[in-house]
């Protein structure tokens, strides 16, 4: 089997983070072997992405401080999104008369009441735009 300096460079950073198979890792190694100037070249690469990094001193409280402002955020999200659906659902209550076991009529009350009620549906929209617009910023800082 003839294995080319491509294959073997596309092994190369498995091989340096230790996650090469044993097959791998002696193949990579016996072409290595056999050819100087790639192995300096994997050698050189191996130094420059696998260089011990400074582990950096963070204070102790700042896991503290991390986790309660982790709670407080998913808290204001529960709050956001129970009270956007809270008060959107009253925004939208609805009037049903029956008679004679029919439904007679079926009439949203923001229509007969739309000061009350309009302000009950865009708190409740206002609510589900807080929370969609927290829970974006959330899941894009976490990358």
């Amino acid at each position: 089997m003839n294995v080319t300096r491509e294959v073997i460079l596309d092994l190369v950073p498995l091989y340096l983070a230790g996650e090469a198979s044993e097959g791998s890792r002696r193949l990579v190694e016996e072409l290595l072997a056999g050819d100087p100037e790639l192995a300096a070249r994997v050698r050189a690469l191996g130094v420059a992405t696998l260089a011990p990094a400074a582990a950096a001193e963070l204070p102790p409280e700042l896991e503290l401080a991390s986790l309660r402002r982790t709670r407080n955020l998913l808290t204001a999200l529960r709050w956001l999104f129970g009270l956007g659906i809270a008060f959107t659902a009253l925004g939208l209550a609805i009037r049903i008369r029956i008679e004679h076991g029919r439904i007679e009529e079926l009439r949203f009350l923001v229509q007969d009441y739309p000061l009350g009620f309009g302000v009950l549906l865009v708190l409740g929209l206002g609510c589900l735009i807080g929370y969609s617009a927290l829970r974006k910023r959330l899941r894009y800082s976490a990358r």
